[in-house]
């Protein structure tokens, strides 16, 4: 049993087994004595999650949610209770990644939701526990972060790729990227047999300066179709190890000889919070559908209070309507660079009709 009472606000779990053939381990929450409290079983008896209610030493009723058939009684299991008012949610789980085996939700009396501690119980022989703790239950975010406006659009750093060649305004890192020319007001790109991966830094990167402040920059990206692994898009290039990347990604099915196409806004950087530090990570994620043409923004906001790149990106199949993905951030350690990529794998070609960068 805690020490100390948990607020009627509060998110308490246990990673809990039985490992007898009979029996229960449980969770409790808002506990004030032996006779006012929550507890939410993993009863054996019954292969399932049972909540039970009691106030002032009477049981106010048992809710039961069946556990499936093949459920591994004596593995460790994740239960977590989350009390908001009086709405219980319990979930079980393997590994508190949101992929509950059961889920039981009920509305308790109003003399059972209030503030209380937690712990463990055991019914029977077998019960154990571990890891058990609570927190202040989060505030439900209600209200979308607006999407980003672009403000005027900055001649000094956009690009309609109008010339026999390219501006000097570009700089290659490692190039220049072989087939790469502009041409019909268009660069052209084909998919190079390279990455900017983790330790694998062998693709080329065009760069250029970005301005100082808030800005969008913007691309028109044709990406035809090869075999399989090709990517193409829109970077924030600090060096090979920190940057931003949201590119148009062509991945193989597993198992098939099918391909899909997804967008991926990623970044690479240090994570220093693991045990040990981890020098260089990816990390990505996925935003709007894909599409042969397709119009990508990666909007940049310096974010003075943690001394932070901010980068949020968003991709539209026609140019007018935008998905905007959610932020990655990164230690403000090196100046970013607008930059394009086309990689991973050759048998595709990348055509970027154009760079906009637009003020904050």
């Amino acid at each position: 049993m805690s020490s100390s009472a948990a607020t009627a606000q509060v998110r308490a779990e246990a990673d809990l087994r039985v490992t007898s053939a009979t029996g229960g381990a449980g969770l409790l929450l808002a506990y004030t004595n032996a006779s006012n409290y929550v507890v939410a079983w993993l009863d054996r008896d019954r292969n399932a999650l049972v909540t039970d209610v009691h106030v002032h030493g009477v049981g106010l009723g048992e809710q039961v949610t069946a556990l499936p058939s093949g459920f591994q009684w004596g593995a460790w299991r994740n239960v977590a209770a989350e009390l908001r008012g009086r709405q219980l949610t319990v979930e079980v789980s393997a590994d508190r990644l949101h992929d509950a085996v059961a889920t039981q939700q009920r509305t308790l009396p109003a003399a059972a939701a209030h503030a209380g501690k937690v712990g463990v119980a055991a019914r029977g022989t077998g019960a154990a526990a571990d890891n058990v703790g609570a927190v202040k239950l989060y505030r439900p975010v209600t209200r979308l972060v607006a999407d980003p406006q672009q403000g005027k659009q900055l001649s000094a750093y956009s690009d309609e790729f109008d010339g026999s060649a390219l501006s000097s305004d570009w700089t290659w890192v490692r190039g220049p990227a072989a087939g790469a020319a502009t041409s019909d007001g268009a660069l052209s790109w084909p998919t190079q047999n390279a990455e900017l991966n983790l330790a694998n830094n062998t693709a080329s990167v065009l760069t250029r300066a970005a301005p100082a402040g808030d800005f969008t920059v913007e691309t028109k990206l044709h990406l035809t179709s090869g075999p399989a692994n090709q990517q193409a898009g829109l970077v924030l290039y600090g060096n090979d190890d920190r940057y931003f990347k949201l590119v148009h990604a062509v991945l193989p099915v597993s198992h098939t000889s099918k391909v899909t196409h997804v967008t991926e806004f990623a970044k690479e950087g240090a994570r220093p919070t693991t045990t040990p530090p981890t020098a260089v990570a990816y990390g990505p994620m996925w935003g709007g559908p894909a599409a042969e043409t397709l119009w990508m923004r990666l909007s940049y906001h310096y974010d003075r209070s943690g001394n932070e790149h901010e980068v949020r990106a968003g991709t539209s199949t026609d140019g007018a309507h935008w998905t905007w993905t959610g932020a990655w951030t990164l230690p403000k350690e090196q100046t970013l660079r607008i930059g394009l990529v086309s990689l991973n794998t050759a048998g595709a070609t990348a055509r970027f009709d154009y760079v906009h960068t637009y003020g904050g």
